[in-house]
């Protein structure tokens, strides 16, 4: 059979298209911010994880801008090799720092450090417990590593979680890894009874807090910070293309960690290392975040009121606390019909459908930034009833 046989079969697009409902790779012409210019046309923008605004930040812009002028566009190496700049050990610093722990360690892309993270430190004779909602680079870098066994647990079902860790034997390597701020449904992780049972069962904590950073926390410092469990988490993960306003990803561990995945990962070891202009806006954006907290409490804040909105435009949502608003809509159909209501009237929402989520599980992913004004969340509402409540 021919390899691509597959390829030639596919027609599932074409069939969406067909029915005038495909709702991916629209087109931006102006920056990520509240409000873009897509396929032409003027839209409030609820689907970015610009979390904190600092996207088309002057202050993030510069910085990039001096970078390419001191450095060029990329490094034409690993970090491994001849890839390391002053800038990226300088990011490492402050990212360990703030973090609270000895060292940090920066890849390329935030999916390629839970890849070189996971299939760095898990060997033949470890097992992996993750969260069922954790993001699809954890589960791949579970199916790079060489893991014993990955088990999956009811999500922050924590009686799923222990009985899994009790099935294991006890002079094994165990790693707990979760996600700190849910990507899909905005929860926060139960990390206190996680740590606990990790203390009881012999087990190491990885948290993925790629939305957890900019929104909880001590000045967005994530998960970990934001239940006082710093010093019982193992490894704290997150991205640059969130909060950070850039391309990439770090882990901050132990300087021994560290250390060791510099040497044995291999998504590490074998990537160029990150352009210039990105470690130096990531930079940039890491300490804006922590000499203005106001930024923080400006996102809870629009995400709260969006929330009230909703409630009184009657349209039904899953309550939460972080600034990820999911709306389910279960039907796949359903999903791509309204997603092209609500763009055509001009806000832009992420429809979620498998394998991002179970079957059944389809939603529409609103996000929120620390920019967004009342003013946008008021003419957001009024679509959202007109398309989920009123049906026009």
């Amino acid at each position: 059979m021919d390899i691509f046989e597959k390829a030639f079969a596919f027609d599932e697009v074409e069939k969406v298209r067909a029915a005038g409902l495909y709702p991916y790779f629209h087109a931006l012409s102006t920056k990520q911010d509240t409000e873009v210019v897509m396929d032409g046309k003027n839209i409030i923008m609820l689907g970015s994880n610009n979390y904190m605004g600092l996207t088309s930040d002057p202050r993030t812009i510069q910085a990039a801008h001096e970078a390419l002028d001191r450095f060029g566009t990329g490094c034409s190496g690993s970090r491994f090799l001849n890839g390391t700049l002053t800038l990226h050990e300088e990011l490492e610093r402050e990212l360990a720092g703030f973090f609270r722990k000895e060292s940090a360690v920066t890849f390329s892309t935030g999916f390629q450090t839970n890849l070189g993270i996971i299939s760095g430190l898990v060997g033949r004779h470890d097992f992996v417990l993750n969260d069922s909602e954790n993001h699809a680079s954890i589960v791949d870098g579970c199916r790079l590593s060489f893991a014993r066994r990955s088990l999956k647990y009811e999500h922050n079902d924590m009686k799923a979680l222990e009985d899994a860790l009790k099935s294991l034997p006890e002079d094994y390597g165990k790693l707990i890894i979760t996600d700190g701020v849910f990507s899909m449904s905005g929860d926060i992780a139960n990390l206190p009874e996680i740590v606990s049972l990790a203390r009881k069962y012999n087990a190491r904590v990885m948290v993925d807090d790629a939305h957890g950073v900019g929104m909880i926390g001590e000045c967005g410092r994530g998960t970990a910070n934001y239940f006082g469990l710093e010093d019982e988490v193992d490894l704290i993960m997150t991205t640059f293309s969130k909060s950070l306003a850039s391309l990439g990803g770090c882990v901050a561990a132990s300087k021994q960690v560290a250390e060791y995945l510099r040497h044995k990962s291999r998504p590490f070891i074998f990537s160029a290392s990150i352009p210039p202009a990105n470690a130096a806006a990531a930079l940039c954006a890491l300490r804006i975040l922590k000499s203005e907290p106001q930024r923080q409490k400006a996102l809870i804040s629009i995400a709260d009121y969006m929330r009230q909105k909703l409630r009184e435009a009657g349209v039904p949502f899953v309550e939460g606390s972080t600034a990820i608003i999911p709306i389910y809509t279960y039907d796949m159909e359903r999903t791509f019909v309204v997603t092209r209501q609500l763009f055509e009237r001009g806000v832009y929402v992420n429809p979620v459908i498998p394998p991002a989520v179970p079957e059944g599980g389809c939603m529409l992913r609103t996000s929120y930034t620390a920019t967004h004004t009342r003013e946008q969340m008021d003419r957001a509402a009024a679509v959202f009833r007109q398309v989920l409540v009123e049906g026009v």
